[in-house]
């Protein structure tokens, strides 16, 4: 796959995070070698975090964001500050801006924390090295440079590079299932909600990672699953359906062939399958007037049959029994105070990053409220988990 073509949710996030006028836009601008955020002299220039995909080698495909300064005040300040701080749950390695002529300041020190608390590898690159006399000694993950006069700018995208090459890891969306010469059957519905020409990201993603192990990928709908199934001369290693498809594949799939879904095995890729195993059992204690929260990570358009705001809410009423109530959230929206809510169903998150993903699933945990994913939800409502999880030993024996 080309560089330009990995998309956001893949690339590595690094984040640069700073105090008003220490240059940390200017240092950004100089990184990308583009006008990505206004420099001006005025604190608070940056008011929103700004994002741009690019190539950043040596490190390869990577998300830059530039965030707002750390020290804003005001009411609106404290609206940026907290958008700033948001970024560290989607930031996979983060770039401390600090003044050189100036030092680390309190503020500095705070985002030092942070970042060693939250586990994200940082650099700090103390900018305007061109007005100091001479140039202090610096640690391996510290840096001088000057955004103006583009001092050592090749020199901290290097450290980067060194620093930060192994954030991308091994996992595996299908690859570790599966074997050179297997046949691998995915199932697409094509209705009125699915995208008009093309398919969606997980279905793209898990066609080419099939691909590259050498497997077979067979692409049918589920009105052509028990013809696409009898003409195999080889019985296929594995079914993976669209969940809101898995009533009816699970009873048009033998028993003998492994069976799970698109959205569990991002569950595994990019959530904690476990957690939102052991958080689908809410499904079974919800009670007349409890709220549960529906969170998607991408903003799309909403069809007459939507999956998250007309489906899944239909499919939980008649399986509980219970009046419920539910409230909806996308794209980077997700709530910091999740106590309104019983349950959070979230999506399979291919549009997030993993550890943005982690984080949304460690902040419910941390606030008491069960979390699951769609996948993981309908089969339980479909009471076919048990079967769909069959491909992953460990999480089924602890569901048993």
């Amino acid at each position: 796959m080309l560089a330009n073509d990995t998309v956001s949710a893949e690339r590595i996030h690094i984040a640069f995070f700073g105090m008003r006028n220490a240059g940390k836009s200017s240092v950004v601008n100089a990184v990308t070698s583009q006008d990505l955020s206004v420099v001006s002299p005025e604190k608070g220039t940056t008011t929103d975090p700004v994002r741009k995909t690019m190539e950043l080698l040596p490190l390869g495909p990577v998300v830059i964001i530039d965030t707002p300064g750390i020290d804003d005040e005001g009411a609106l300040g404290e609206m940026r500050v907290k958008r700033a701080l948001k970024v560290l749950n989607q930031c996979d390695a983060a770039v401390l801006v600090v003044d050189g002529t100036i030092g680390l300041q309190d503020d500095d020190r705070m985002l030092i924390d942070l970042f060693k608390k939250k586990g994200i590898g940082y650099v700090v690159a103390f900018n305007k090295a061109d007005l100091l006399s001479s140039i202090p000694s610096a640690t391996d993950n510290e840096i001088y440079v000057s955004a103006t006069k583009k001092t050592n700018i090749d020199a901290l995208k290097n450290l980067l590079g060194k620093r930060f090459a192994n954030e991308e890891n091994d996992r595996k969306i299908i690859a570790d299932l599966v074997s050179p010469g297997d046949v691998v059957v995915l199932v697409v519905p094509i209705d009125s909600s699915a995208p008009k020409g093309r398919l969606i990201l997980p279905q793209q993603q898990v066609i080419r990672e099939v691909l590259e192990c050498g497997a077979m990928a067979m692409v049918t709908r589920e009105k052509e699953l028990t013809q696409t199934l009898s003409s195999l001369q080889k019985k296929p290693r594995i079914v993976i359906t669209d969940s809101q498809a898995f009533g009816i594949v699970s009873k048009l799939t033998p028993n003998d062939i492994p069976l799970t879904s698109f959205s569990i095995l991002f569950a595994r890729y990019k959530g904690d399958l476990e957690k939102e195993v052991e958080g689908a059992a809410m499904l079974k204690k919800l009670k007349d007037g409890d709220t549960i929260l529906i969170s998607e990570g991408c903003t799309h358009h909403r069809q007459c049959q939507d999956i998250g705001t007309v489906k899944l809410p239909g499919w939980i009423n008649a399986f509980t029994g219970k009046k419920l109530r539910y409230a909806f959230t996308s794209g980077g929206e997700f709530p910091e105070d999740l106590s309104p809510y019983a349950l959070v169903v979230h999506c399979g998150a291919c549009m997030l990053s993993e550890r943005e993903m982690k984080a949304r699933i460690r902040h419910s945990v941390d606030e008491g409220v069960p979390v699951t994913n769609y996948g993981v939800a309908i089969a339980m409502m479909h009471d076919i988990l048990p079967r769909a999880l069959e491909p992953f030993p460990a999480i089924l024996k602890k569901l048993s």
